[in-house]
């Protein structure tokens, strides 16, 4: 598929919509050019490319923390300025490549119910929210431990929490699982192919991005080089090559047929 070009299973119901996104840093620096790109209700769409591709930086504009140079950003139809409102900002939950970013107060409680808190929602309801949120990530009667005594999977577990705590219809997950053993990230793929939100995952485990996406946008130099159904990228050693990448181990030898009916098993 062409870059740039709308994917063909897009639904109606469109979650982001992202038409000729630029942004350049202070120094001079162009990180993305000419981004375009749609993500419907409930898809989970993974965001792969070399170092320095753009992905992070694609997420903070997505998040309205940078401010786009050019093109138009609409989120669920609404075209949000930079200084986005609250409700809108509720609606999309940013977890971080690091989890100390999110995680630094003594408990687990305080960490997920800092955001809400300090929107002005009442301490009951915030109450109730925490609970939620931990039994959505399996963190039950956590809300008193120390997160600097977590396991890695458990810490990223409750980074994805202290977002989910907002009710938020669109996830975006930078790297979730750089600092994961082999069962924390069984654990977080059983979690995220669980959940109906408009999913985005940056990731340069291919292998992860495989098991919890069903398509995938590759950028390069901060444009988008494809945007098509993960399979056909995954198995395409031509493309990946050409884009920093390579077609992982586990997944070498298989064509986008097979790696489809692997997926479904």
């Amino acid at each position: 598929m062409n870059a740039g070009e709308a994917y063909p299973g897009a639904a109606s119901r469109c979650a982001v919509e992202a038409r000729g996104l630029g942004y350049v840093y202070p120094d001079g620096r162009r990180a993305l050019s000419s981004v375009s790109f749609t993500v419907s209700s409930g898809e989970a769409v993974g965001i792969i490319g070399p170092n320095g591709a753009g992905k992070t930086t694609l997420f903070m504009v997505l998040a309205g923390l940078f401010a786009p140079a050019e093109g138009e950003l609409s989120i669920f139809g609404e075209a949000p300025s930079f200084k986005w409102s609250p409700d809108l900002r509720r609606r999309i939950g940013l977890v971080f490549h690091s989890t100390d970013e999110q995680l630094f107060s003594p408990t687990v409680f305080d960490d997920v119910a800092f955001g809400p808190l300090n929107f002005g929602l009442p301490r009951s309801e915030v109450r109730g929210r925490v609970a939620r949120a931990l039994e959505a990530v399996g963190l039950q009667g956590y809300e008193g431990r120390s997160p600097h005594h977590l396991s890695s999977g458990e810490r990223r577990r409750a980074a994805i929490a202290t977002v989910l705590v907002y009710d938020p219809d669109i996830l975006i997950l930078d790297e979730p699982t750089s600092d994961l053993d082999p069962r924390g990230r069984r654990e977080l793929v059983g979690l995220l192919s669980a959940m109906d939100h408009a999913r985005l995952i940056a990731s340069h485990d291919l292998e992860f991005i495989a098991r919890t996406c069903s398509r995938v946008i590759l950028l390069e130099g901060g444009t988008v080089r494809a945007d098509a159904r993960t399979a056909a990228v995954l198995t395409d050693s031509t493309l990946l090559e050409a884009n920093g990448l390579e077609v992982p181990l586990g997944l070498r030898g298989l064509d986008a047929p097979a790696l489809e009916r692997l997926l479904k098993t």
